[in-house]
């Protein structure tokens, strides 16, 4: 099977693509940036070609003969929006043009990563090109699959290392986007990884959607209490009350070029971030890693 993974670069691509190679498997990773993508991976492991989502142009050479197309090329709410890379250009244009192409090159299967809570929202909101891509995928004509993960923790994630900044860097006390009551199911990237692999594989599993989280519902005040141990520190938790933190984030936004959270990420916090417990477990019929017990071996970074 020809497998292209658009977004390998990312997060959850690149863990993916690793997965996949100790699988026995040789994907293909389509990224803008090949010459920095090689050096990610171990050698003579995997194939590479060069695509960006919204060039066009640049796709049908990429998915020729490619039997399913992994898109995890999407913009987090976790980046800030600047130049070409807007939330609205690359999660829906972006898709729709990965959709089309895979359309003209024959691909069979998309399998997408998306996140828990999507829906429809008002024009412009970070949620509402979310929902709009998810659209675009089951409209597609293409079997499809989309997996709607909570937060993502492991080494280096954007949500957990942008807290464990905070509370580095913050003196005297943390800041808590919020009451500190929203609530999460932190969710291990290995396992977010294995759950694509098996959607991957198994065609059918298509034309749903997979909402899925960790063993464990925390408060993000919890989550905060997780990382400070982790990170040997104590400080007052202060809540920040939403008409307080959207204009500190855009602020952040204009003085930072990754700034700890952004004005899309707070977006995350007007929902309870959650699923079934046993939603990995019921669907994929594994047990995934707690967030607790992974810093408790692992630390935050």
């Amino acid at each position: 099977m020809k497998i292209i993974v658009a977004g390998a670069s990312g997060y959850i691509g690149g863990t993916l693509v690793n997965r996949l190679i100790k699988n026995g498997e040789r994907p293909v990773c389509l990224a803008r940036n090949i010459t920095a993508l090689r050096e990610k991976f171990p050698e003579n492991t995997v194939d590479f070609i060069a695509g960006d989502t919204l060039q066009p142009q640049t796709l049908d050479v990429a998915l020729q003969g490619a039997d399913v197309l992994v898109h995890a090329a999407f913009m987090t709410a976790n980046l800030k929006q600047n130049g070409a890379n807007r939330y609205f250009d690359v999660n829906v244009r972006g898709t729709q043009n990965l959709i089309e192409a895979a359309q003209r090159q024959g691909v069979s299967r998309i399998i997408a990563v998306s996140g828990l809570g999507t829906k429809e929202d008002k024009q412009g909101t970070y949620m509402q090109g979310r929902y709009l891509a998810e659209q675009a995928i089951q409209q597609s004509g293409l079997g499809w699959a989309i997996l709607q993960p909570s937060i993502v923790f492991g080494p280096h994630s954007a949500f957990i290392a942008g807290l464990a900044k905070l509370v580095q860097q913050v003196p005297f006390v943390t800041p808590m986007a919020g009451s500190g009551k929203e609530t999460f199911q932190p969710i291990w990237v290995e396992d977010v990884a294995a759950c694509l692999d098996i959607l991957i594989h198994d065609a059918s599993r298509d034309d749903k959607r997979y909402p899925v989280g960790g063993p464990e519902i925390i408060s993000y005040s919890q989550i905060l209490d997780i990382i400070m141990a982790s990170l040997h520190k104590k400080k007052l938790k202060v809540p920040a009350p939403s008409f307080l933190m959207k204009p500190a984030a855009g602020m952040l936004e204009i003085l930072l070029p990754n700034p700890p959270i952004t004005s899309a990420a707070l977006e995350l916090f007007a929902f309870p971030n959650t699923t079934e417990l046993n939603s990995v477990q019921h669907e994929f019929g594994f047990t995934p890693q707690s967030l607790r017990q992974y810093t408790q071996e692992h630390g935050v970074w």
